[in-house]
């Protein structure tokens, strides 16, 4: 028999036995793996090679449930067909008639191409009554075939027709349930979660680079950031906070010396100064990019809050006055408004346009003392925290709230890209993590750093924020992934502590950390390990 003589097969005598199974562990059934070859073969355009395997396994890819419904729909004989759904076994009464549904509909659809409204409305008062599709569907029914008939479907020719029935075939197989249908290229969608799975298995996968299926996948420490890169050294004093800009070519850092500092990334992963921000009189404790990266907000402590326009390093408003003590700052995500919290109780939060202009603001005796807050990414949350140890997070639309209180002091927060999560530093040597809609009772836990009476600052970072990094007071910076309470990986370098950290959002092997020994360190892979660190003067 040639390649192209291949027939399918149902004869039971060579049909694989239902029962045997293969692997090591007996799980997987073999008529079912052929079946799904098969399909994954025709899915591919191998029809020859299909029908070839159907005829050696005695497996169709097909139920004969199926193969009896694609005969009767092809021809147009919708009596069996009909007979034939009703006659199924196992099948749910809403998968039931919801099939049968597009077969009346298809139908009578054919019943009035031809011009014989007579017999589509037999099928209506009689067929479609007897089978109990229920009220409504049977006057949707009714309504779209009238509203197809007087918009589209008009007159057609035979292969119209035919073209119409293959695509109720093929509508058909999504709606039935195995086996008497397969979910649409399952032997894809087995192999891809199994390569899922290991990969949510690996502690250090960062790359987005395709997998090879041939062997089992698992990462080295070689993709996240472990080795000194660069030392920045600019800073006269403590360096308090560093952040990347969303598209990940600039990092801003602010000091203890009353400055921040704009970086430019190179596209070698080396960093330059762009430009020194000078006009506080206090030091800088925070810096915020708007995420259109065009602005950046600086805080100084005790002091007021300044916007800086990123290209020039020119400073374009100074927000409140010097009796406004601005505690920290975040941007909506149209780059156009702002909120500030102040750690005065009587101020609260001010939400302002870039031209200073006051839009809204939360303030009285029920907003207290403001030590940190966030915008989450997508701009429907404003999450603070308030009175040391609670967390509001306040839903913009809506003006609802919900509060949950940690029972040690908590010193700084951060909201991960995807706007689902955040993380707050507590002085307990604990990172916790929250869902921002509220569906955990409990948070996950993150600890084997220090952190006993300075603020430290933790972030997400690499691919899908599947990492989080924190400073500590021991001078290290740790790394933990997600799913693990205990530190992966723990970085040594700066001699004094570590205040806050931050990852590049484009480059998820880069991390920058800076230090009260008045650097900032860049750390990269450890494939980097002919690069000595070099220091910017």
């Amino acid at each position: 028999m040639g390649v192209f003589d291949c027939k399918t097969c149902h004869n039971p005598m060579l049909m694989e036995n239902s029962s045997t199974v293969l692997g090591s562990k007996g799980l997987i059934r073999k008529h079912e793996f052929v079946r799904i070859i098969i399909q994954c073969l025709h899915s591919l355009g191998y029809r020859n090679s299909a029908s070839c395997l159907e005829s050696e396994s005695g497996i169709s890819y097909k139920s004969m449930d199926f193969e009896l419904l694609e005969s009767q729909m092809l021809s147009g004989n919708w009596d069996d067909c009909i007979d034939t759904l009703n006659a199924i076994k196992d099948l749910m009464d809403e998968t039931r008639a919801s099939a049968l549904f597009l077969v009346f509909k298809q139908c009578l659809l054919e019943c009035l191409n031809r011009g014989d409204d007579a017999m589509a409305l037999a099928v209506l008062r009689k067929e479609v009554s007897a089978s109990r599709l229920g009220k409504d569907k049977v006057q949707n029914l009714a309504q779209s075939i009238l509203s197809i008939r007087d918009k589209e479907f008009g007159k057609k020719d035979d292969n119209v027709v035919a073209e119409l029935r293959k695509k109720l075939l093929a509508e058909l197989e999504r709606l039935l349930p195995p086996p008497i249908t397969l979910p649409e290229r399952r032997l894809e969608h087995l192999v891809e979660t199994a390569v899922t799975a290991q990969i949510d298995s690996c502690m250090y996968h960062n790359t987005l680079d395709s997998l090879s299926l041939y062997e089992d996948h698992c990462c080295g420490r070689v993709q996240i950031p472990t080795q000194t890169i660069q030392i920045l050294t600019e800073h006269k004093n403590e360096v308090w906070f560093v952040q990347f800009s969303n598209n990940g070519d600039y990092l801003a850092s602010s000091s203890s010396d009353c400055t921040a500092i704009i970086w430019k990334v190179l596209q070698d992963g080396k960093l330059i100064l762009q430009h020194t921000l000078r006009s506080h009189q206090n030091p800088v404790s925070f810096v915020a990019w708007s995420p259109d990266d065009t602005k950046l907000l600086t805080c100084g402590n005790g002091e007021v809050l300044k916007l800086w326009d990123v290209e020039t390093g020119t400073c374009k408003h100074t927000f409140g006055d010097h009796g406004f003590i601005v505690s920290s700052c975040a941007w909506f995500p149209d780059s156009k408004r702002l909120v500030c919290g102040s750690s005065d109780p009587k101020k609260g939060i001010y939400m302002w346009d870039c031209d200073g202009h006051e839009i809204k603001a939360w303030k009285g005796m029920r907003m207290p003392q403001i030590l940190d807050l966030a915008v989450t990414p997508d701009g429907e949350n404003l999450i603070s925290i308030f009175s040391d140890k609670e967390i509001r997070i306040l839903n913009i639309g809506t003006n609802t709230e919900r509060v949950i209180s940690e029972e040690h002091p908590i010193t700084s927060l951060s909201v991960s890209g995807d706007s689902k999560f955040f993380i707050v530093n507590l002085n307990s040597k604990e990172i916790h993590m929250w869902d921002v809609a509220g569906k955990w009772d409990t948070p996950l836990k993150y600890m084997g750093h220090e952190q006993h009476k300075y603020v430290i600052r933790s972030c997400f970072g690499g691919l899908n924020s599947t990492f989080i990094a924190s400073g500590s007071e021991n001078t290290q910076v740790y790394i933990w992934n997600r799913r693990n309470p205990r530190p992966i990986e723990v970085l040594s370098g700066h001699s004094m502590t570590v205040n806050c950290v931050s990852w590049n959002h484009r480059r998820p092997q880069m991390l920058a950390s800076a230090s009260d020994d008045h650097t900032i360190r860049i750390w990269g892979p450890s494939l980097s390990k002919k690069i000595q660190p070099d220091k910017l003067n």
